[in-house]
This record gives structure tokens, C-alpha cells and sequence, in this order.
């Protein structure tokens, strides 16, 4: 994760974009601007949160590894959040890896000037909580997704989510990715992926994903992704990221 020494205000990032102008003021020279390079594991999983992260571009995967080692996604961050939530709660452990999957952008606060901020904020810690809360209310969908809807719905809703947190209608992607995301196995992901490409939703080809018709991949996913973009607005104003375009 490298540090970047440049930043243009104003901030991308939903929660640092929320806070009043003097709270804002007292964290501004304690973030440092960093890159999210493609890939890169932030922590571990069972492994120490130093910091956490204002993600301003791109997308990062919160994944529960189980003992026999298969993985899967169990929550996204993008502009809308931060990376390290358990830090704000208290905890510097996390049991799920995170993984950048969208490369991009972050501000970096480390966890002595994370809890002054929230110490000296009310404001701070109040919008904290808001996010860990419908943060909480993605994790739960994503269970009840993964084990009660069809992988056609559970596919278009995942492409909803990473569309909303990339710059345009196109970004890398793999059916061996999203096999792990979803849970499933790469055939169930290739023929899944194969409907919505014969309807005229989306346009795959050597690990690129297009999305081409953003209404109908709505129509077509189930209500889990309307459902967190609700209370996401409900808890913090916004929905939790806004589509492109």
C-alpha cells in the first residue's frame, strides 16, 4: 500500500464528506493519502488493523476464509465506507481478510488519531456507528442472498455493487473472482453470466465486464441490493454509493 503525497480536496470519500467543517478540520492532518494497488491484501484475516481506511476510489472485499480454505466475500467497501470498521468498534483484530478488487484510492488514519477523532467528535463517532450499522445490514443480506436466491440474482446484484464503486461502465473481472464472491462453483458463474450477456445486460469478454443495460440488471437482480441502498440512505443520508453515469 503505497502512500501518496498528493491529494486534491474536496474528499470522494461518503463519511468524511458528511462531517461538520470543524470536525473534519481536527482529522484533516492526520489523513494520508494512499493507493489501493489491484489485489493487495490491506490485512489478513485474524490479523491486526493499524488503521483504518476512507476508501475515495475503487473497491475493497471483506473475505471469511473457513478451514479447509475456500474463501468468499462476505461485504464491499467503496467511497461510500472505510476498511477496518472493527478498529472504530474498539477492536483491532478482524477475522475476515480484505482484498482489493477495484484499484484506487484511500486516506489512511491510523488508530491513536482515529480515537482522539472520535473522543473529541460526537459527530465523528455518531456517523461511525451509522456506518457500522448499515454496514451490518449489507453482511446480513449478503447471507440471506447467497443461501436463498438464485445465482442469476445474486450475480446481477454483485455487478450493481462493484458498477456502482467503479469510475464507468467497465472494469476487470474474472469468472474466477466472482465464483469466490458468490460462493459458487465457475460453472454455475459462467452460465449465469452467459444469460444476462444473451439478454443484453452486461458484455464480458477476456476479464472485462461492461455493464450495457444498468435498468435491466436491476430488474433482473433480487431485492437484497435495493434493500442496502435504503437503509444506507436511511442511516447516513445517501444512498450508499451513487451509480455512474
Amino acid at each position: 500500500m503505497a502512500i501518496s503525497h498528493q491529494y486534491q480536496f474536496p474528499f470522494r470519500n461518503g463519511l468524511l464528506a458528511a462531517l461538520p467543517p470543524e470536525d473534519l478540520a481536527r482529522l484533516r492532518p492526520s489523513l494520508r493519502p494512499v493507493e489501493l494497488p489491484m489485489d493487495q491484501i490491506l490485512y489478513p484475516a485474524d490479523g491486526t488493523v493499524e488503521a483504518v481506511l476512507f476508501v475515495e476510489s475503487g473497491m475493497v472485499s471483506l473475505i471469511a476464509t473457513l478451514e479447509d480454505g475456500e474463501q468468499v466475500e462476505v461485504g464491499v467497501v467503496g467511497r461510500e465506507g472505510l476498511v477496518g470498521l472493527s478498529l472504530a468498534l474498539g477492536d483491532d483484530r478482524s477475522l475476515v481478510e480484505a482484498r482489493v478488487q477495484q484499484e484506487g484510492t484511500a486516506l489512511r488514519l491510523d488508530a491513536a488519531a482515529l480515537r482522539d477523532g472520535m473522543q473529541e467528535s460526537a459527530a465523528l463517532r455518531g456517523l461511525l456507528l451509522r456506518y457500522a450499522s448499515a454496514f451490518n445490514t449489507q453482511v446480513s443480506l449478503t447471507a440471506a442472498c447467497n443461501a436463498l436466491h438464485v445465482v442469476e440474482q445474486r450475480l446481477a446484484r454483485w455487478l450493481l455493487i462493484a458498477h456502482d464503486r467503479a469510475d464507468g461502465d467497465e472494469f476487470p473481472m474474472t469468472h474466477e473472482f466472482l465464483s469466490m464472491m458468490l460462493g459458487v462453483r465457475r460453472p454455475s458463474v459462467s452460465l449465469a453470466a452467459a444469460l444476462l450477456q444473451k439478454a443484453g445486460l452486461i458484455r464480458y469478454a477476456r476479464g472485462r465486464m461492461e455493464i450495457t443495460d444498468r435498468p435491466g440488471l436491476e430488474a433482473a437482480s433480487c431485492e437484497c441490493y435495493h434493500t442496502a441502498r435504503r437503509e444506507f440512505a436511511r442511516l447516513l443520508g445517501t444512498g450508499d454509493v451513487t451509480p455512474p453515469g
